[in-house]
């Protein structure tokens, strides 16, 4: 009879905890329901609220509609004349043919028409001293995008030039 007592008392002994398990699961939803909370509340910009969803314009629930009642704000658009850049012997493509567009403050357009000799001869330089390689990647048009508008910044001066927006981006 010795022999079985301690035989349960070895056996109980071997078989791990299980509250680590359980103190696991419950940390994991408090966790998943606070990170819930604070998203859609708005706390952690997930937006919540009117601007998160609406009813969508036919009447039907469940689909999701962003909504954003923001006026919009004053700006103009200055276009960039079509700027052909020779890549040189080593890339697969001969030219790159690019034009874009200048998102600037309304105030600013007249300022930022009379400095586009300026603007297209930094993306031009710009440009043509990149390497051929790096143009034929995936993802270079993000980079190039925001190194010519900082560029383009550079020269309008500061808050003239809110945004760059490419319009035609060819290699041919």
């Amino acid at each position: 009879m010795a022999d079985t007592t301690v035989e349960e008392q070895e056996e109980e002994a071997r078989k791990p905890s299980k509250l680590p398990l359980i103190i696991g699961i419950v940390l994991a939803l408090a966790g998943g329901g606070g990170g819930f909370f604070a998203v859609s509340s708005g706390m952690l910009g997930g937006g919540g609220g009117e601007k998160a969803a609406a009813e969508s314009p036919s009447g039907e629930e469940g689909q999701a509609v962003p909504v954003d009642n923001a006026p919009l704000a004053d700006i103009a658009f200055v276009e960039v004349p079509q700027l052909l850049i020779s890549l040189g012997p080593t890339a697969q493509a001969d030219h790159l043919r690019f034009r874009g567009s200048l998102e600037v403050p309304k105030q600013y357009a007249a300022e930022v028409e009379g400095l586009l000799p300026r603007v297209q001869d930094v993306m031009n330089s710009y440009l043509r001293a990149l390497d051929p390689a790096m143009l034929e990647q995936p993802g270079a048009l993000v980079k190039l995008r925001s190194q010519m508008l900082r560029r383009v910044s550079m020269v309008a001066g500061e808050g003239r030039i809110r945004d760059l927006l490419v319009l035609e981006f060819v290699l041919n």
